[in-house]
């Protein structure tokens, strides 16, 4: 149960301010929020199954020191990732499609946009030393859930989420636990390895924020 949990709590952060959270924000506008939420969640469960079992895959091929200490450096990069936010590109806007089942639409759409996103490469990333079915199931839960919540709150307020609060607070939450997965798995490491980690997550700064201002206007 550890590892759904921890799924569940990782992948739900990760999709706070995702692109794909905006995705089903733009979709519960257009379409039954019951439909939406069943679609995002087929879809989450359809591309998770071969996200975890990718992680499942890789965890195989290292020492469990490196995937440990590696996995750390992963989320560190997803924290610089939702502490730059996302936003949709003009080409990636919803718009509103009559004569096609809603619920197909949904699933779709929502399946394309998790494709090589933020959340699906934390699954691989938490499926490298994890079970394969509990962080498949967490993960599912996890995004609906946050995607839900914002729906839910989107809809409240007119979709002006406090996007700085909740994008620093999740960005705080992968640094930690980036951070602690580091140590977990390199505690034995030489200095060469660390000096060579330390680099890499400063030039991943550098990559994720120097395109756009850390939660700029939300």
């Amino acid at each position: 149960m550890h590892a759904f949990w921890l799924s569940l709590g990782m992948i739900f952060i990760a999709e706070l301010g995702d692109k794909t959270q905006l995705v089903a924000l733009a979709l519960a506008t257009c379409y039954n929020t019951r439909v939406v939420m069943s679609g995002i969640f087929w879809a989450t469960l359809a591309v998770h199954i071969f996200s975890a079992g990718i992680g499942w895959i890789m965890g195989g091929m290292l020492p469990g020191d490196w995937i440990t200490f590696v996995a750390g450096i992963s989320f560190i990069a997803f924290g610089f990732w939702t502490l730059r936010g996302d936003s949709l590109e003009e080409e990636e806007k919803i718009e509103c499609k009559t004569g096609i089942n809603p619920f197909w639409l949904v699933f779709s759409t929502f399946f394309m946009a998790e494709l090589g996103d933020k959340t699906m490469l934390s699954t691989i990333s938490l499926a490298t030393n994890n079970p394969f079915i509990p962080v498949w199931l967490g993960s599912t839960v996890g995004m609906v859930v946050s995607d839900g919540l914002a729906v839910l709150v989107g809809k409240m307020l007119g979709k002006n989420l406090p996007e700085k609060a909740i994008g620093y607070g999740a960005s705080a939450i992968f640094f930690a636990f980036g951070a602690w997965n580091m140590y977990e798995g390199g505690r034995l490491f030489s200095m060469p390895v660390w000096a060579g980690a330390l680099l890499l997550v400063a030039l991943l700064g550098m990559l994720f924020l120097r395109r756009k201002p850390a939660l700029s206007e939300g």
